[in-house]
């Protein structure tokens, strides 16, 4: 019975969390919201109440993220509207003005861009920072690529709408 409040109280996580707004809450709301969820999903996991989890989203997991959200959400909030660097998140806005095709073509064409890259640029030069590190460097490798592909929609005005 316990169990199942706590389910259905933190569900409510899942819905309350996405409306956070930097201009209304300011950085400080923020900064709180993101120190509570970090540290509430962490009490709930240590004490043995309810594990962090992400595979199943359990309410620890909701909290914690959350908390983890609302600190990146602050720390932009703060680099981009309170100092005004507006440059820097280009390569994020040009992701976000078209998630939607971003999230289709890194499933679509993930493998096919990763083997023609290890086809054209050679297998071995991925392991430039050794072997342990071959998948870091091909993942950034193709993430650069998924990107240019969003660039070129961009500089078209080619945004997927729903």
């Amino acid at each position: 019975m316990g169990e199942r409040a706590l389910d259905a109280s933190l569900a409510l996580g899942t819905k309350v969390l996405p409306i956070a707004d930097a201009r209304r809450w300011g950085r400080v709301g923020l900064l709180a919201a993101a120190a509570i969820g970090i540290a509430a999903g962490l009490l709930l996991h240590v004490t043995g109440i309810c594990p962090v989890v992400k595979r199943i989203w359990t309410p620890s997991w909701v909290l914690f993220s959350g908390g983890w959200c609302c600190l990146l959400l602050a720390a932009f909030y703060a680099f981009t509207d309170l100092r005004d660097w507006r440059r820097w998140p280009f390569p994020l806005l040009v992701i976000g003005a078209n998630s939607i095709a971003a999230y289709v073509i890194a499933h679509l064409f993930e493998s096919f861009i990763m083997s023609a890259l290890k086809t054209n640029l050679g297998a071995n030069s991925f392991k430039v920072l050794g072997p342990a590190y071959e998948p870091l460097v091909l993942g950034a490798a193709t993430l650069l690529v998924l990107w240019l592909m969003l660039l070129w929609m961009w500089w078209r005005k080619i945004f997927l709408r729903i």
